[in-house]
């Protein structure tokens, strides 16, 4: 396995750990292996891509870190315990929002299933629609919305409980190319100014080299770990976009891709 920066399995200490995993197997009854073995560790504030082809098992890693699908070995471990999976937000690759509810009550769902207080779940929903800027879209319907403005529900879904971690399953996978980039650029904005860490799931080389400060490539099915590769760039406006070290990175990201493909295919 080729390696482009440092393990991520490599002596991190444990106060520095979001989110570590272990031997991670996902298996089903048909026999399909889907990930693993999976050894990973995700440092608290860290923007990290897990980048792959279709079916390598990058979306199964995210739903197993969230709880919503079980390991079938391995160990699974997130800073805070028992509890850390309330500390959790996912957007899914598909807005997934009620129809019948304006953006407002959408955002306002993971508030009212933990019973927060009326008063205090209008200021987090506020808040969570203003970091989204859909703030003037409150009383608007799905319906009503573009397809990258639903997508910014879904995100201000995912972030009004003040997740500790950002789980995205390829959000912007269905968006025209200047809604993708607009995002894109939000995206990191808001990573700045609140300090989650992000686990975000692509296919996309550029995409991933642009946003993260760490791109994961991940073999075809069952996924493992194939190399890891730093994105040291502390600014990532319209100017990294075009420029030759942005090329130069992106032609890392796919040169792991390709000799992730071929090393699987040896074995």
């Amino acid at each position: 396995m080729s390696r482009l920066s440092a393990s991520s399995t490599d002596a991190v200490p444990d106060s520095d750990v979001a989110i570590r995993l272990r031997g991670v197997v996902k298996a089903y009854a048909n026999g399909v292996a889907a990930l693993g073995p999976l050894d990973l560790d995700l440092r608290r504030g860290e923007f990290v891509s897990l980048l792959g082809p279709s079916g390598c098992g990058k979306s199964t890693a995210l739903r197993i870190i969230a709880g919503l699908s079980e390991a079938s070995e391995g160990e699974v471990r997130l800073a805070g315990g028992g509890t850390a999976r309330r500390r959790i937000g996912f957007v899914f690759q598909e807005p997934t929002l009620m129809p019948w509810a304006s953006v407002r009550d959408n955002v306002r769902l993971p508030l009212t299933l933990a019973r927060i207080a009326r008063p205090t779940a209008d200021r987090q929903v506020a808040a969570a629609l203003a970091g989204v800027e859909l703030s003037e879209f409150a009383d608007a319907y799905p319906r009503q919305l573009s397809g990258g403005m639903r997508m910014r529900v879904s995100l201000a879904r995912a972030l009004v409980t003040d997740p500790d971690v950002l789980l995205m399953d390829e959000p912007f996978a269905a968006l025209d190319e200047i809604t993708r980039f607009k995002l894109n650029n939000d995206l990191l904005s808001l990573w700045h100014r609140l300090g989650k860490t992000v686990v975000f799931v692509t296919h996309s080389v550029f995409e991933s080299v642009f946003l993260s400060q760490r791109v994961v490539v991940m073999t075809p099915r069952p996924g493992r770990v194939a190399a890891e590769i730093a994105i040291d760039v502390p600014d990532r406006g319209e100017a990294f976009r075009t420029s030759p070290e942005y090329a130069a990175y992106c032609r890392r990201a796919s040169v792991a891709l390709a000799d992730a493909g071929r090393s699987d295919a040896a074995l």
